[in-house]
C-alpha cells in the first residue's frame, strides 16, 4: 500500500499536468455524459495522485461512474431546475454543484486547481462587466480565489475596499455575481459555511510544517512558471466534517511582493456546501503582527491568540 501511494505521489511530482480535451467547450450546454464523467474521473485520479483520503477519491469515482451509466443527458436533468442533480442516487450537494459548474460554464476551478492550471482572474472576468484591471484588482485587493470566495467577500462588505469602485458599481457587480452563480449552482445554499479560524490556522500550520519538510506532493502550476517545474506543495486533509486543500498563493501579487513562500491559500467544503477560501498570512503591523491571521477574519484571530488557543 505505501508502495503505491508512493508511486502515486512520484507521478504527481515528475508528470506534467494533463492537458484538457478539446472537448471541453462541448461542457457547456448540454455537456455529454462522457466528458464530465471524464472529468470527475479526472478530478478523482489527481485526488489520489496528490494523496487525498479515499473516501474523497472513491465519491468522485462513483459520481463518474453514475454519470457514465445515465441513460438520459445529464445537461437535460441540470436543466430540470435546482435539486435535479442533487437527487441522482450517488451524486451528493458537492459534486452536484461541480457537475452544475461544468454545464453552465465549460469550466470547473477544482479540476483546474488540481491540475495546476487554476486562473482565478479568468474566473471572474466571467462576470459580465468584469475587465482584466478590475479582475486583477479584485484578486490582489480580497485575496479570493473563486467566485464563491468573491461572493463572501462582497457579503461581508468587502467590495468597498476596492479601489475605484463606487456604490452604484458595486451594486451592479454584487446584482451580476449572483445570477452568474445562480445559474451555476443547483441550489441556492443560503449563508455562507465557514470552519472556525483555529481550523483553518491548524490546517495552515500543518501544511508549511510538511512543505518545508518536503513530504507533500508538488504540482507544476501553468502561471508564473515558464519552467514548468513541480514546485508548488499541495496538501488534502480533511478535519472536523470539512475537506480543505492547502496550497501557497502562486499569484502575481504574491510574486511580486516575495509572498509565496508565506501566503497560504486554503479551500474548504462541506459535504453539504459550496466550496469557499481563505488566505492565511503573517500580519505586518497591528496587535498581530508577527502573527498567522485569516485574512477577512482579523477580529476572529484577535480573539483566538487573546484567549491562548494557539
Amino acid at each position: 500500500m505505501k508502495a503505491t501511494k508512493g508511486r502515486a505521489r512520484r507521478r504527481a511530482s515528475s508528470s506534467k499536468p494533463r492537458p484538457a480535451p478539446s472537448r471541453d467547450r462541448e461542457a457547456a450546454g448540454l455537456a455529454p455524459n462522457r466528458v464530465i464523467s471524464e472529468r470527475l474521473r479526472e478530478a478523482a485520479d489527481l485526488l489520489l495522485a496528490q494523496g487525498a483520503d479515499d473516501f474523497r477519491v472513491r465519491a468522485y469515482h462513483k459520481a463518474a461512474d453514475t454519470v457514465a451509466h445515465l441513460d438520459r443527458d445529464i445537461g437535460a436533468i441540470a436543466a430540470d431546475g435546482a435539486g435535479a442533480l442533487d437527487d441522482i442516487p450517488g451524486i451528493g450537494p458537492a459534486i452536484a454543484g461541480a457537475i452544475a459548474e461544468l454545464v453552465r460554464t465549460g469550466r470547473w476551478a477544482f479540476l483546474e486547481r488540481l491540475r495546476g492550471a487554476a486562473d482565478p482572474e479568468r474566473a471572474f472576468r466571467m462576470i459580465p462587466g468584469v475587465g482584466p484591471g478590475l479582475a486583477r484588482t479584485l484578486h490582489e485587493t480580497l485575496h479570493v480565489e473563486t467566485l464563491e470566495g468573491l461572493e463572501a467577500a462582497a457579503a461581508a462588505g468587502r467590495l468597498e475596499e476596492v479601489p475605484g469602485l463606487g456604490r452604484r458599481r458595486i451594486a451592479m457587480l454584487r446584482a451580476a455575481l449572483s445570477e452568474l452563480l445562480a445559474r451555476v449552482r443547483p441550489r441556492a445554499s443560503g449563508a455562507a459555511e465557514e470552519p472556525g479560524v483555529a481550523e483553518l490556522l491548524g490546517v495552515d500550520g500543518e501544511y508549511r510544517a510538511q512543505a518545508a519538510s518536503g513530504t507533500l506532493p508538488r504540482i507544476a502550476p501553468r502561471r508564473f512558471n515558464p519552467t514548468g517545474e513541480a514546485w508548488l506543495p499541495v496538501l488534502h486533509t480533511r478535519r472536523e466534517g470539512w475537506n480543505f486543500t492547502a496550497l501557497y498563493s502562486n499569484t502575481a501579487r504574491a510574486h511580486e511582493l516575495g509572498r509565496t513562500r508565506d501566503w497560504v491559500v486554503i479551500y474548504f467544503q462541506a459535504d453539504s456546501s459550496a466550496e469557499a477560501q481563505r488566505t492565511v498570512v503573517t500580519e505586518t503591523q497591528g496587535p498581530l503582527r508577527g502573527r498567522r491571521v485569516v485574512r477577512g477574519r482579523e477580529r476572529d484571530c484577535v480573539d483566538f491568540y487573546r484567549a491562548g488557543k494557539a
